[in-house]
């Protein structure tokens, strides 16, 4: 056993700090959380004495692209380095994720089941996986990807990612049998353009029918899987909240249909504003890009304050991959930016993150029972979230009972009777 003491503990749930904690941890597990004079910790257990620091879960990420390296058609198709280079860069991405603090992903697209099972079989490190695999799309959509000159992708063909675009309510069944099939633990799916997308196909323009949205969530609840929806504004954003998707990804036009907040909120519909996104969208993209992400920035901001207010859950996902990799926390910064409160970012990093993600019984709060999921950081996030994208602040991130940065000194490790 191991038992971490002294520190200020804030376990995820948005609830009081508590000062002077004991987390008792047996294998994976927390075997008990208080008070250190509530909680017993064995003779033989390996004391570690975090006096000072703050433990708080380990980050979650709503929405990723671990796989991704840029914007640019060439290396979406795959073409701008070898295969073998781009999962080497791939594997390292999920590493720093993990060693910024990140103990689980979940992935909105590109990454493929091979590397969740590097994970669980130790061969790389990296936070826990929930993948979608792919983005669903129909013809035009946002997954529909040719070049400029109108031709696809002649070198698409990895049966483990397959091509998202779907047609029709029962295409867009099969779809969502294939994503199952080749892993995806999630379905994501477009009903608008995005930022991102090609000229002429906007942030408020619709993709799918009624029909077919409500097909795809039917299957996918069909198949036990959850549904994260790529919805801007418009049309397309409506009709997502309407057919009931799990997750709303952006959601930057809600403020201009405030209605939806109260279905979003009455229907348990999280909401992964994704603003770290569209900071790089606003700076460094392609200028139609850039227009696009500087219109929606105000009223984006006013969703989310609107959304919180009428109860709705709002969650931290970075959608950033394609620009950088490891420095997720920069979306709670945003988020405190934007105006939620410092714990309230940390519990959209965790508590409520969690249960987006679904994994709710088994991360994103400190409390018995649950895996040993932590972040052990010098500074208090209370005072200014920004100390979480300080790798010189993160003194232990620990997943599952196993410590994959420990920057306590020796001196700091001392079996209890010393």
């Amino acid at each position: 056993m191991k038992a971490l003491v002294g520190a200020t503990l804030i376990d995820g749930t948005g609830g009081p700090v508590l000062q002077d904690a004991t987390v008792l941890i047996d294998g994976e597990r927390i075997e008990a959380v208080g008070p250190r004079a509530a909680v017993t910790v064995p003779t033989d257990a390996e004391v570690i004495d975090v006096s000072g620091l703050t433990i708080l879960p380990g980050l979650i990420d709503c929405h990723d692209h671990l796989a991704s390296k840029n914007y640019e058609m060439i290396s979406r198709w795959g073409l701008s380095e070898p295969t073998s280079l781009s999962h080497l860069k791939t594997a390292h991405a999920i590493e720093e994720t993990l060693l910024a603090g990140y103990t689980c992903v979940r992935d909105g697209g590109g990454l493929d089941y091979g590397f969740k099972q590097a994970v669980d079989e130790g061969l790389i490190m990296g936070p826990r996986l929930v993948l979608s695999v792919g983005v669903i799309s129909p013809t035009g959509g946002l997954g529909d990807r040719p070049s400029p000159s109108g031709h696809h992708n002649p070198f698409l063909g990895d049966p483990r990612i397959p091509g998202g675009v779907a047609d029709g309510p029962e295409g867009v069944r099969a779809k969502v049998r294939e994503m199952a099939r080749v892993g995806a633990e999630v379905i994501k799916f477009a009903t608008t353009g995005g930022a991102s997308s090609r000229p002429g196909h906007g942030p408020l323009d619709i993709e799918f029918g009624k029909d077919e949205v409500k097909a795809l969530i039917d299957e996918a609840k069909a198949l036990g899987r959850r549904t994260m929806c790529h919805a801007v504004g418009g049309p397309g954003l409506r009709m997502a909240i309407q057919a009931g998707a799990g997750s709303v990804e952006h959601g930057c036009y809600l403020a201009a249909e405030p209605d939806l907040l109260k279905m979003m909120a009455d229907n348990g519909t999280f909401f992964v504003p994704t603003f770290e996104v569209y900071e790089f969208h606003s700076t460094v993209s392609a200028p139609h890009m850039i227009a696009r992400a500087k219109v929606l920035m105000e009223i984006h901001r006013e969703s989310m304050q609107l959304a919180l207010a009428a109860g709705v859950k709002v969650v931290a996902g970075t959608d950033a991959g394609g620009f950088v990799h490891g420095d997720n926390a920069r979306e709670v910064e945003i988020l405190v930016d934007r105006g939620m409160t410092p714990m309230q970012a940390i519990q959209a990093a965790t508590g409520w993150a969690a249960e987006c993600v679904g994994l709710e019984k088994e991360i994103g709060t400190v409390k018995a029972g649950k895996f040993a999921d932590l972040l052990v950081l010098d500074g208090d996030p209370l005072r200014g979230v920004g100390v979480l994208r300080d790798r010189n602040n993160i003194k232990m991130v620990m997943k599952g009972g196993e410590a994959f940065v420990n920057k306590l000194s020796a001196a700091v490790l001392q079996p209890v009777g010393s």
